[in-house]
């Protein structure tokens, strides 16, 4: 047996086109709308689905000058021990100030990325700077771990590990010095291709860890199975330890069990010392958020953080 499921778009006659080259553009404008939101349903065109389209464009194109002319840059924030507050790493985290659209949110221009296609080569970029700043760190005698995060599309490129181990070898980063940071939906995606990508980045040196731990699938199983090294507690369960018993509970589990797979343990968005105070009660290992620093500029993070390394 096998199911057959569409997607439908539908334009009306007179109000969205008199022509039917005109329907079946504005049916097919809200039938790949209805694609976005997870297939198998059926939308009516609306003019807004245009001046969304057209809005994505205009981003795209953007962000493509913005790479070119040098507009993007990284910051990095710190991860801090949650007891001593001493440095362990930092993420790199990406920003983009544009002379029209002024400071651009990754929340916006991420999604469009990863829509296009481009992030393959903006999470190129992210990553190639990345290891270059972190080689400059290690041989001024200030060594630093860095995390990148990886792109479930970049990922799938098949050349990734190449591009990986090309950037290690051109700055001459100790590989133990980069993290890549990856989401739970590439690890399900394709299991068994992504278990041979992973093992032949372990075996390059790098690190490797699960960002956003606990909103995709959190299948146990690929713990034990694939080479991880780090979890990150998501920032939604951090944002409301203080009301809700369940995400206590969730982040108390979380710990333990990753230190039952030997796995060191992030919190993501620490914004309060009472937060604080209730991972290092639970045994978190590390935390980053505003409470110790925002993401800094390469120059500021140097100062605050490495000064007395």
């Amino acid at each position: 047996n096998f199911t057959v499921s569409c997607s439908m778009g539908i334009a009306m006659q007179p109000e969205d086109g008199r022509t039917l080259d005109e329907l079946i553009k504005h049916a097919d404008t809200a039938m790949y709308r209805v694609k976005e939101r997870g297939k198998g349903n059926f939308r009516f065109y609306q003019p807004q689905m245009n001046v969304d389209l057209l809005a994505r464009v205009k981003m795209d194109h953007a962000m493509r000058e913005a790479l070119a002319a040098r507009r993007f840059a990284l910051h990095y924030q710190p991860q801090v021990d949650t007891v001593s507050g001493e440095l362990r790493a930092c993420e790199a985290l990406l920003r983009w100030h544009d002379p029209q659209l002024g400071q651009v949110s990754p929340a916006v221009f991420i999604p469009v990325a990863e829509e296009s296609g481009f992030i393959v080569h903006l999470g190129l970029w992210v990553m190639q700077e990345a290891v270059r700043q972190a080689s400059a760190w290690s041989r001024a005698g200030r060594p630093v771990r860095v995390s990148v995060n990886v792109s479930a599309l970049q990922f799938q490129q098949a050349h990734y590990v190449d591009t990986v181990s090309e950037a290690l070898r051109d700055s001459g980063l100790p590989p133990e010095l980069l993290e890549l940071e990856l989401t739970e939906s590439i690890l399900v995606h394709d299991a068994d291709e992504a278990l041979e990508r992973l093992q032949a980045l372990a075996a390059l040196g790098v690190r490797l860890s699960i960002d956003d731990f606990g909103t995709g699938y959190s299948s146990l199983g690929y713990l034990k199975q694939f080479p991880i090294h780090k979890l990150k507690i998501d920032r939604s369960f951090i944002a409301s330890l203080h009301e809700q018993d369940s995400d206590r509970a969730i982040v108390t589990a979380v710990v333990q069990m990753g230190h039952a797979l030997k796995l060191d343990i992030v919190a993501e968005g620490v914004e309060t010392e009472s937060q604080r105070a209730f991972l290092a009660q639970v045994g978190c290992d590390q935390y980053q958020g505003f409470l110790h620093a925002p993401g800094l500029p390469a120059a500021e993070f140097e100062r605050r953080c490495l000064s007395g390394a």
